[in-house]
């Protein structure tokens, strides 16, 4: 499984542990479901839960961050970053198995 979490967005998603005061233990889990006007929705959140046999689990810049096996499949090459100005803000995906995606971004199909 090949997911990259880019610095800026690293920075990010510390920011938001220390804001929210998160236990230490958390990850970002980066994942997939099903939905969304082209049919695969993102899904980005803070978990406790870890799983190797159905999880994978790799660190970015400091974030523990883990995929399913299941979503691993379609988020292979995908880069999670954030983006913080006027035109958006907010996280990004840059997913190359994408073959539609809606017009914000927030879904697609493979």
């Amino acid at each position: 499984m090949s997911i990259v979490l880019t610095e800026k967005a690293a920075v990010e998603v510390k920011r938001i542990i220390e804001d929210q005061k998160l236990e230490d233990d958390v990850v970002l889990r980066v994942g997939v479901t099903g939905g969304g006007c082209s049919g695969f929705s993102y899904a980005l959140g803070f978990d406790k839960a870890f799983d190797e046999k159905v999880d994978s689990r790799l660190d970015f810049h400091g974030v523990p961050v883990v995929v399913d096996k299941k979503s691993a499949l379609y988020l292979d090459g995908t880069t999670v970053d954030f983006h913080d100005g006027i035109e958006k803000r907010g996280f990004t995906f840059d997913n190359p198995n994408a073959v539609k995606s809606c017009g914000c971004g927030s879904s697609f199909q493979a």
